[in-house]
């Protein structure tokens, strides 16, 4: 399912017009984006999702092309764990 796909079904969803679907998915991804970019808290949705930031460390790790150990800086990331209902909706149940 691309964006179109998922806002039209948003849009039959809720039962409003799609132009507001999607002024909805456009502001979730601006909130998630900057709560994640902020890094102090996380998002979640209960038994769907949770967004957050995570912290890698600097580490080695080799060129696949030479195998020439490359350095990594320290840097962020982000985790998305599903939730409980969208765990059992992927088991089919």
């Amino acid at each position: 399912m691309n964006r179109s796909e998922l806002v039209a079904a948003l849009a039959d969803r809720a039962e409003v017009p799609r132009k507001d679907a999607d002024a909805v998915l456009a502001a979730l991804a601006e909130v998630a984006g900057e709560v994640v970019a902020k890094g102090d808290e996380k998002i979640t949705v209960p038994g769907f999702l949770t967004f957050e930031r995570t912290h890698r460390s600097a580490r080695t790790a080799r060129n696949p092309q030479t195998g020439e150990p490359i350095d990594i800086p320290a840097g962020f990331g982000v985790k998305v764990s599903a939730g409980s209902k969208l765990k059992e909706a992927a088991k089919g149940k």
